[in-house]
């Protein structure tokens, strides 16, 4: 062995003998920003952002660090897509269906009217072509999307009178999100689109007739049963609504194997626990808002069917006109037709019969 050798073995030999390690250049930490559409009062929706964040946290060692802001904190609600389109923030959690004023595609990835349920959508997203087509199409925003949870189906909605058949949408005045706007507007109502934070106060007032947000937990969060008395089901229009993380694709491609798959880890686990909390919080908030005098009301089956009627010619009108949008619901459609066909004999059979029991 040459003396340079020995001398360096022995150097090192008595480094560690002395129990000091030789210089390591610390790994440098990963740091993100995630905005949120939601507000941090909705602790299941907002929630899913802050699971997301805690298990990116875990599973890195605390070497990729990302900080959840709500709705209003970095960029207005519906100005999380522009943002991490240009990179201002590296990923944010929201309703694809918010943006269907850019590009309708935007609502085939979270729901439209008569879609899919949330067990379908999510089959739809990662074991049918559904993620794959959709991330086709936020290609073209510099976007890369992961399922971000799920709300399952919603309700229809909190009506200052009630709603007898399709003349009482006539000029009516909803609070509606995302494509299903167009339909009631198709029917003679007038949409818009709210944020959360600002349905109640315009409930109060007077200058919505009616609103929507997702069900008994939230809506009762928002007090919304305080200022009006109905409350309409189903929300046909959000049968199985999924929210997603939309991620800038420089800041994706700039992280390693280990932390993409980080990153794919925790959206799934967001995603599974966002719907598992509605599902568990729910009955227990529909039972306190009827006890409070709450008025349940399912809408009148002539409104129904003209909805129906109404979506579908419409997707057919947006297909003649929007490629992107035509060639990602050409496979929803299918995809929504085997479903349906499937469920008819298992599930729908199976929660008709439990349903009409007494448990």
């Amino acid at each position: 062995m040459k003396r340079r050798t020995l001398i360096q073995n022995a150097g090192i030999a008595g480094v560690l003998a002395a129990g000091v390690a030789p210089a390591v250049h610390a790994q440098q930490v990963i740091r993100w920003r995630l905005a949120s559409s939601f507000p941090k009062s909705l602790d299941t929706i907002f929630g899913s952002a802050e699971i997301f964040s805690k298990a990116v946290r875990a599973m890195s060692g605390g070497k990729f660090e990302i900080s959840t802001h709500a709705a209003g904190e970095l960029m207005p609600a519906f100005g999380v897509v522009d943002g991490v389109q240009q990179g201002s923030i590296e990923v944010a959690h929201t309703a694809p269906y918010y943006f269907f004023g850019k590009d309708e595609t935007f609502a085939l990835g979270c729901a439209i009217p008569f879609g899919l349920n949330s067990r379908q959508m999510s089959a739809w997203m990662y074991e049918g072509n559904g993620l794959k087509l959709m991330r086709e199409f936020y290609a073209t925003y510099n976007i890369i999307n992961f399922p971000g949870g799920n709300t399952g189906a919603q309700m229809g909605g909190w009506f200052r009178k009630e709603v007898k058949s399709m003349a009482d949408i006539k000029g009516l005045k909803f609070r509606i999100g995302g494509f299903a706007g167009k339909v009631i507007q198709r029917m003679g109502g007038v949409a818009q689109n709210i944020p959360a934070g600002e349905i109640y106060q315009a409930l109060e007032k007077g200058t919505i007739d009616a609103a929507e947000w997702i069900g008994p937990y939230d809506d009762l969060k928002l007090g919304l049963n305080k200022v009006a008395p109905y409350y309409v089901y189903p929300g046909w229009w959000e049968g199985g609504p999924q929210l997603d993380f939309f991620i800038n694709q420089k800041a994706w491609d700039g992280l390693s194997a280990e932390n993409k798959a980080i990153v794919e880890a925790a959206a799934a686990q967001s995603h599974v626990v966002m719907q598992a909390r509605y599902d568990e919080r729910n009955p227990a908030a529909l039972k306190q808002l009827v006890g409070s005098g709450t008025k349940l009301r399912p809408f009148p089956a002539d409104m129904m069917n003209a909805a129906f009627k109404t979506s579908m010619e419409l997707y057919s009108e947006v297909s003649a006109k929007n490629e992107n949008w035509r060639k990602v619901y050409a496979d929803f459609a299918k995809f929504r037709a085997d479903q349906n066909l499937w469920f008819r004999f298992t599930e729908a059979t199976f929660d008709r019969f439990m349903q009409s029991q007494k448990l």
